[in-house]
Formats: structure tokens, C-alpha cells, sequence
């Protein structure tokens, strides 16, 4: 089972309080982001479609997906989908990302404690990690090999 999986399992497994207390959890964990990424937190990084400001930063490390990204403690139940995301999707392949389904929200049972704006912006924030880890798998495939065999990629500069 995947590190996402065990998450969608605790969350959608939880009554409705539980899965809020678990948000906020997830919302504490969210790793603050590395100082080389933080001086780029711009419009190239920004999820439009969420109301949050939310950054993320997509990274290949061979045939690995690192996720970094940046929510506010203010918006705890967005801070912690993002965490959610960070924790369950790094590390995993690319195709692995690309085949979360669409419906991540709904399966977290998310929408019950969300109003209709969070979940639409929740939903841009996967559609976005989604985007962005495509566009670094085409950089990268564009770009010969690194001398060590250990070709990088990123959504950043």
C-alpha cells in the first residue's frame, strides 16, 4: 500500500470530526519549504484556482517525484489536503502521481466538511501536482542525462 493509500484509508475510514482533527494533523506536518524554494513563491508557483495561497514545487530525483509546497496555518483543512499530498505523493514515480484518480477528494470524504469553494480549489491544487509533475517528466526527457546518469528535472528555476 502506498503512503497515499494509507492516508485516503485513515481519512475516509474517520467520522466526520475525526477527519477534521486529522486535516489539521496533516496541517501541523507540512514541512516548511526548503530556503531555496521559498525566495520563489510567485505567480509561476501560486494554484490559481485555489482561494488559499498555495505553492508548489515539483522536483524529479531520478525516477522519483519530490513534492514541496507552501499553504497558510490559517487555512488549516486546505494547509493539511496539501500536506496530505506532499506526505503521500513524494517519492513516488511518476506514473504512480499521474494515476491518482480524479475523484481524491470525494474518497477523502472531503466535501462533507468542506464547503463547495474549498473543494473546488482542493481540486485545482491535484489538478496543478498533477500538471507540474508531467511538465518536469517531459523536461526531463528533453534534457540528455546528467554525466552520473542521474538526470534532475523541476517545475522551478
Amino acid at each position: 500500500m502506498s503512503a497515499l493509500d494509507a492516508l485516503v484509508s485513515e481519512l475516509s475510514d474517520a467520522d466526520r470530526q475525526e477527519r477534521i482533527e486529522l486535516l489539521i494533523d496533516l496541517a501541523r506536518n507540512l514541512p516548511p519549504l526548503p530556503e531555496r524554494l521559498a525566495a520563489h513563491k510567485d505567480a509561476t508557483h501560486r494554484v490559481e484556482e485555489c482561494q488559499s495561497p498555495v505553492y508548489l514545487f515539483v522536483e524529479l530525483e531520478g525516477d522519483r517525484v519530490a513534492l514541496f509546497a507552501d499553504a497558510p496555518i490559517e487555512a488549516p483543512t486546505v494547509r493539511g489536503f496539501v500536506s496530505l499530498l506532499v506526505e503521500g505523493l513524494s517519492g513516488a514515480t511518476v506514473e504512480e502521481v499521474l494515476q491518482v484518480r480524479d475523484d481524491l477528494i470525494e474518497r477523502l470524504g472531503l466535501p462533507e466538511i468542506l464547503g463547495m469553494l474549498r473543494v473546488r480549489g482542493l481540486t485545482g491544487v491535484l489538478r496543478r501536482v498533477k500538471a507540474e509533475v508531467t511538465r518536469a517528466a517531459i523536461a526531463r526527457a528533453a534534457t540528455p542525462p546528467a554525466a552520473n546518469g542521474q538526470g534532475a528535472a523541476s517545475s522551478h528555476p
